[in-house]
Order: structure tokens, then C-alpha cells, then sequence
């Protein structure tokens, strides 16, 4: 399954440093709670109105970060049954390995495509 949609005419330096502080900024989630939702929520509503990439890769981060966050929050309701802990150890580091593979891309201006994101934002 290709993740990617293709490589991008995003030469703008810029807009691709903030397209990957859209996911970078997710790893505040595991300092700050709900972080990993507000950290790029925050970006995205300041900068998607002036860079479609950033709009576009916002949202892109917004969706998987809330799908992680229900997966997070059924991993601790299955803490009660064991299940729960071994889940929740699996999600982060699939969180962390997926968010640095988004952020080299968006760096390379490649518009990523978060795998098993369910998109509440289109």
C-alpha cells in the first residue's frame, strides 16, 4: 500500500517546513496531553488559508492523530483485561515510527498519506 501520493511541485521552502510542523509537532502528545492533537491543530489553522500544502497535510496529520487518540483510549479501557498495555506500547511506537516517515516526507514535499487514518477532516 503506497502511502504517498506522489511527489509534489512544492518548492517552496517554507511551506514545506511547516507541512512537516504539522507532524513534528504531534510529538508534544507524549509530553503534553492531547498535544498530538493541538500541536498541529494549531499550525493548521494558522497557516492553511495561505499554503495548500500546509492545509493539505494539517488535515492529513489532524486525522490520524484523532484515530490515535481512539485507539489510545481503547487500548485503556482493554488495560482491565491485560490486552490494553501490550496495545497501548504497539500504538506508540507505530505513532512515532509513521510521524517521522510523514515529517521526512513533507520535508521532501511529498504529500503523505497516513496509513489507517479514518479522515474526520476532508
Amino acid at each position: 500500500m503506497n502511502q504517498t501520493m506522489g511527489t509534489s511541485d512544492v518548492t517552496n521552502k517554507d511551506e514545506r517546513m511547516w507541512g512537516m510542523l504539522c507532524h513534528l509537532t504531534a510529538f508534544a502528545g507524549f509530553i503534553i496531553p492531547l498535544g498530538n492533537v493541538l500541536g498541529p491543530l494549531i499550525i493548521w489553522l494558522i497557516k492553511k488559508d495561505e499554503m495548500p500544502f500546509v492545509d493539505d497535510q494539517g488535515k492529513e496529520s489532524l486525522n490520524f492523530q484523532i484515530t490515535m487518540l481512539i485507539a489510545f483510549i481503547i487500548s485503556f479501557v482493554l488495560m482491565f483485561i491485560v490486552i490494553g498495555l501490550v496495545l497501548m506500547g504497539i500504538l506508540a511506537v507505530f505513532q512515532i515510527v509513521i510521524l517521522i516517515i510523514a515529517s521526512i516526507k513533507a520535508n521532501d514535499g511529498v504529500r503523505y498519506r497516513y496509513p489507517y487514518a479514518i479522515r474526520f477532516i476532508k
